[in-house]
């Protein structure tokens, strides 16, 4: 068994399968992008040079909630990311597109539109951005009440893509005090 992970630490979504890998210490090489070799390498892997992409025996396993499944099939680990239970494995998928759609999407818009030119910018795209993520803190506050993770009482893969998404959202966009359940829920994954 021979995994290859071709993934940048400060990618918004390489976080979500690093967590998957090291809850369950499945062994991996780590392949930084960014560098020629590398980069050349994962753009034959996958030609939209888009990252993670996992190599698991000759095999190009892409997008990183596709790579956390691939995970829990071929190298299960300790920790069931995904349940036995297809219906609770619904709840899971379901939040794990929640956190990347809408958590992670909008807080990038922050992110991209402070690095393009002051001429290039679009207030009213991140404006729009800042409304979206108010709505998923409130949504999320109420979701989070009664439970410690994000589809129940275990950690599961949408918790893996709240990690990421919540750690970066707060810095870029706050989550305001009203929101205790979900400031709370975030210092968890933090922990």
């Amino acid at each position: 068994m021979s995994l290859v992970l071709y993934a940048h630490p400060f990618s918004s979504y390489c976080p979500k399968v690093l967590i998957a890998l090291y809850e369950n210490a499945t062994p991996f090489e780590w392949c930084v992008v960014g560098t020629p070799k590398v980069d050349v390498e994962l753009e034959a892997l996958w030609s939209f040079k888009r990252f993670p992409v996992l190599v698991d025996d000759g095999r190009a396993v892409r997008e990183s909630s596709i790579i956390i499944e691939h995970l829990a099939l071929r190298h299960p680990g300790p920790v069931l990311l995904l349940p036995d239970d297809p219906r609770v494995c619904l709840d899971v998928r379901f939040m794990d597109r929640f956190f990347d759609n809408y958590v992670m999407t909008p807080q990038g818009k922050f992110v991209y539109d402070a690095l393009r030119p002051a001429e290039r910018r679009d207030p009213y795209g991140v404006e729009e951005a800042g409304r979206l993520l108010d709505h998923a803190y409130r949504w999320l506050d109420i979701h989070l009440r009664d439970r410690e993770w994000a589809a129940g009482d275990t950690f599961t893969m949408a918790d893996c893509a709240a990690a990421p998404s919540l750690f970066y959202a707060d810095w870029t966009y706050p989550i305001a005090d009203e929101f205790a359940a979900l400031k709370a829920y975030r210092q968890r994954l933090l922990a």
